[in-house]
């Protein structure tokens, strides 16, 4: 059985929907904005920007009455999904579908909602604890106002796993659908950020300074630009897409999960010889012969210890003879909120885009892609490897 990708939703920087973020990756620019500065936590010389939703956009997609009772992350994540059911030509239907799994993943949850909870506890006391705000205030939230504003009744996951993620949550829901748990699935990933995760992420060394420009793979990469958001794909049997005459982004050839266990619990690993041997011998089970890859879209982001990671785990999966190109959207995209999710499956389908040129850290044994994709790949490798230990990959073919 093959599952396909048959339809997408977006919520990035650069707007609402699919072909809002495939714009910004052709031009080579997905918007920065501002962080927010009045509460006081970004001291002289933090980081400024972020890549931001764009709020204005949401009415057409959730009323405000229903926005009201949603923290931003499921904001996000039940627009996305609503688009993506959209843009796979499926109308939300009349009664709860139990057909229709959910599958997320978080970063770091609804962190506004979570913060204004605390404010209350620790200022006005427990009693004082909003029950509106404690229903958001956890990391399966999103998923759970997915499923109903979806009416999917099927299984509900989510992974809150780092920079893994949303890859993890795509391989869950694509297992749903193998093992007959699901005849389709909503996968992807939703996060906000807020002005205190923010400055927590610059105090944690994080964040890219100076001019805020990532550089994965970098010779002088600092660190990485935060961003926001959601995508969510649709899933569902290759055969079931035909039927309704859909046509596919991608074919999910396999997907693959991991774990190394050299990392701490908030730090990367040096397993990369050991998660390239396992990746290797999935890839072989799977079918994938590794001269068949085309591309690599890795996760690397301007991390420092992350992208050293990424590098060494390519590096022994192909330790002789031509390698595929390797793009690392995240330079355009930012780390967190799902849209490098999106970006990956709408460049895997065969979407132009134009990635900045970045001086390459000779200490890493990679050669990262830069310009105009011309060619599309036939086949393409998605990587996330996550601080934790986490490690996911998807191998997604071009249709035909």
């Amino acid at each position: 059985m093959r599952v396909v990708v048959s339809g997408l939703g977006a919520v990035t920087a650069a707007g609402v929907g699919r072909t809002a973020l495939a714009e910004a990756l052709e031009r080579g620019r997905v918007p920065r904005t501002e962080i927010d500065r009045s509460e006081g936590f970004h001291g002289a010389g933090f980081p400024r920007r972020a890549g931001l939703v764009p709020t204005r956009a949401f009415p057409q997609w959730i009323p405000p009455l229903e926005a009201r009772r949603l923290s931003p992350p499921s904001r996000f994540a039940v627009v996305a999904a609503r688009t993506a059911l959209e843009d796979a030509g499926i109308e939300r239907p009349e009664e709860p579908d139990p057909a229709t799994a959910v599958s997320l993943g978080t970063a770091f949850g609804p962190s506004s909602w979570t913060q204004g909870l605390l404010d209350q506890i620790f200022g006005e006391g427990p009693q004082a604890a909003s029950p509106v705000l404690f229903t958001e205030s956890v990391a399966n939230a999103p998923a759970g106002r997915v499923a109903l504003a979806c009416r999917a009744a099927g299984a509900n996951h989510t992974f809150s796993q780092g920079e893994a993620s949303a890859l993890l949550a795509v391989a869950r829901g694509a297992d749903e659908i193998v093992h007959g748990g699901a005849e389709r699935a909503l996968a992807g990933a939703t996060d906000e950020m807020t002005p205190l995760l923010h400055a927590i992420l610059h105090r944690f060394g994080a964040l890219a300074e100076g001019e805020e420009e990532p550089q994965p793979f970098g010779a002088g990469r600092d660190g990485f630009l935060a961003a926001e958001g959601a995508a969510v794909a649709l899933l569902e049997r290759e055969e079931t897409a035909a039927e309704r005459g859909a046509r596919p982004l991608a074919t999910l050839r396999a997907w693959i999960t991991a774990f190394d266990p050299t990392a701490s619990r908030a730090g990367w690993g040096r397993g990369a010889a050991t998660l390239a041997a396992g990746l290797r011998g999935e890839l072989e089970r799977a079918g994938v012969a590794l001269d068949s890859i085309d591309l690599v879209l890795s996760g690397a982001s301007g991390s420092r210890a992350g992208d050293r990671l990424e590098a060494e785990v390519l590096a022994a999966l192909w330790p002789s003879g031509p390698r595929p190109a390797v793009l690392a959207p995240k330079a355009l995209t930012g780390e967190y909120g799902g849209a490098f999710l999106a970006a990956a499956l709408l460049l895997a389908s065969g979407a132009p885009a134009w990635l900045p040129k970045i001086p390459v850290d000779p200490a890493l044994d990679v050669t990262p892609f830069a310009g105009s994709w011309e060619t599309p790949p036939r086949r393409t490798l998605v990587t996330s490897l996550a601080s934790g230990g986490a490690a996911a990959w998807l191998v997604l073919d071009r249709p035909a």
